[in-house]
């Protein structure tokens, strides 16, 4: 099973197409600011320093709701013209002396194991095998990749008083014992035992507490059925706040009661159910549509699927065999399905066991089946969900182009430069300036590249890193200003059809009930400690292995196409 996560440059709200002129109070004064709706919170205080010279750092923009956050996107404020902020700080003394440290620096060795678990560069917690619950612990791990669940778990408390596992009625909670569990792994680096998490499974879901024919253990479970049977659990139980839905409201979902998974987890279907036979065609059967709600798209495997696309789309097209009011018999259905809302997280289910009939068992499907790192979904989605798509998809692909070719040419003028001051400290050196043959050489081979060296200037790496940001910036504008209005109200929603590839469970194997289950997750970057803001990341995955946690390349996922592994 492969579990994808929605590419996240595109998922904020759309630029609005002009800018507003807000108020910011400030020590008694009263200035007037340009807001644009679509940059962000560090933007704006960056304009307020500019008029007030009070340091971004040292500001307290006040908004509805708190204080005005750096990575918090202006459109989600809601401002209007003339409206007012109130803004607290002051400017830093400006002695540029040495400063004392704000907080004290503290050394791995007299870090506590949560700070320790919490520090940059720290391994996360593996999972203690409690018998043949490899399933379970992989499951855990790539559901654990996702931010904001955590968050939400965070702020969990059914009935305000769900603790350790239980809810206000005594009765187990799988939702509340989850929170319990990703919170001690946060707190450790070392293999964890999930015993309450299983416990509760295996209360709420019998079929986990299965014993193993030899009696060592529990019985090898499937993956898929236990990432389902959780994902339902917390679908009925982890709802959102009323404030993080103001104007955000999804089609056909009430704000006042709408679950973290139908938001950020779940699509819809549009389908299409008709009967193949001409005769109830002809007798007036009319094609029956429906809107269907799925949490995962299935990619079916048979001799001729040989990639991802394949399984997925040979997975939006069943035969059904059902009565035909008609015809007054059972008849021959088609059911076609294209997907009409994106998930901003998409769950991909390899459907590699099946039951064999003349065996009497369940059985595993070896064939090798690739997957990309970026999946277009575009295809499979409804013409009018397309039509909203493609203009934000295809810009997001011209600008990884720009951004490419910039960083291209970037590297052979930072080489070019390099190798003017070499050659300029070596002829003062040796007082041989005459010697311009290998940089006249260079200078050729530059012109013939189409590398124009000489006529822009070269710049330092911050000049560099300053436009780059500024460039970065220009392109989110653009970026917001295409995606649909109406997709844009629906948060969870993913806006560009994209989905890169966060994380993998795989069974090692070939037989459906025994085998090991091992999961893969990439990497996130670092969390900054002054922004708060993600540093980049290193294309590094976590391969979870029980207890064991490693560090693997890219290149590992890559041989994971293999039923076996």
């Amino acid at each position: 099973m492969a579990t994808i996560q929605g590419w996240q440059q595109v998922t904020s709200p759309p630029s609005q197409a002009y800018r507003i002129i807000v108020f910011v109070k400030h020590q008694g004064k009263r200035h007037e600011v340009e807001l644009d709706p679509a940059s962000t919170g560090e933007v704006f205080k960056f304009q307020l320093y500019s008029l007030t010279g009070v340091e971004p750092e040292r500001q307290k923009v006040l908004v509805r709701g708190g204080q005005l956050k750096d990575e918090t996107e202006l459109s989600t404020l809601g401002a209007k013209p003339g409206q007012t902020f109130m803004m607290m700080g002051t400017p830093s003394s400006g002695s540029g002396g040495l400063e004392r440290p704000k907080e004290k620096m503290k050394f791995m060795e007299d870090m506590t194991e949560a700070e320790a678990a919490k520090a940059e560069g720290a391994t996360p917690s593996g999972l203690q095998n409690l018998g043949n619950t490899c399933y379970l612990n992989s499951t855990l791990q790539t559901l654990r990749s996702v931010p904001e669940l955590l968050d939400e778990l965070q702020n969990y408390s059914a009935s305000s008083s769900a603790s350790r596992g239980f809810n206000q009625s005594g009765e187990l909670d799988l939702t509340a014992s989850l929170r319990d569990l990703y919170k001690q792994m946060s707190e450790t680096q070392e293999g964890f035992p999930p015993w309450t998490f299983l416990t509760t499974l295996q209360t709420v879901f019998p079929q986990f507490a299965q014993k193993s024919k030899s009696g060592q253990g529990w019985a090898q479970q499937d993956a898929e059925e236990a990432w389902s049977q959780i994902i339902s659990q917390v679908r009925q139980k982890l709802k959102l706040k009323d404030a993080q839905l103001e104007n955000t409201e999804a089609p056909g979902q009430e704000s006042s009661n709408v679950s973290f998974i139908d938001r950020y987890l779940s699509g819809c279907f549009r389908s299409s159910l008709e009967c193949n036979e001409p005769g109830a065609k002809e007798a007036g059967e009319e094609p029956v549509e429906s809107e269907d709600q799925f949490f995962k798209l299935d990619c079916h495997i048979n001799k001729d699927t040989n990639h991802l696309h394949d399984g997925i789309l040979a997975g939006l097209e069943e035969k059904i065999e059902k009565k035909s009011a008609v015809l007054d018999r059972d008849a021959l259905y088609t059911k076609k399905s294209r997907i009409s809302r994106l998930p901003k997280y998409l769950t991909v289910h390899f459907v590699r066991f099946f039951w064999k009939r003349e065996a009497q068992k369940k059985a595993k499907i070896m064939r090798k089946v690739t997957f990309p790192s970026e999946l277009d979904v575009v295809e499979f989605c409804t013409e009018t969900l397309r039509k909203q798509l493609v203009p934000v998809r295809d810009k997001v692909r011209d600008i990884r182009k720009d951004e490419e070719d910039v960083m291209r040419t970037r590297k052979r003028q930072k080489k070019a430069h390099q190798q003017e001051e070499d050659r300029q400290a070596e002829s003062k050196t040796s007082g041989t300036a005459g010697e311009d043959k290998p940089a006249k050489e260079e200078e050729s081979k530059n012109k013939d590249a189409g590398v124009e060296m000489k006529e822009a200037a070269f710049k330092t790496d911050a000049e560099y890193d300053a436009e780059r940001a500024a460039s970065i910036l220009a392109a989110k504008r653009e970026l917001f200003a295409l995606i649909d209005p109406d997709l844009a109200k629906d948060e969870g929603a993913n806006r560009s059809g994209l989905y890169e590839l966060r994380g993998v469970i795989t069974h090692q194997g070939a037989s459906a009930d025994s085998g090991h289950y091992t999961s893969y997750v990439k990497k996130q970057g670092a969390v900054d400690a002054q922004s708060g803001k993600r540093k980049e990341e290193d294309g590094k995955w976590w391969w979870f292995n029980d207890e064991k946690v490693s560090e693997v390349g890219a290149e590992k996922i890559e041989t994971l196409s293999g039923g076996g592994q």
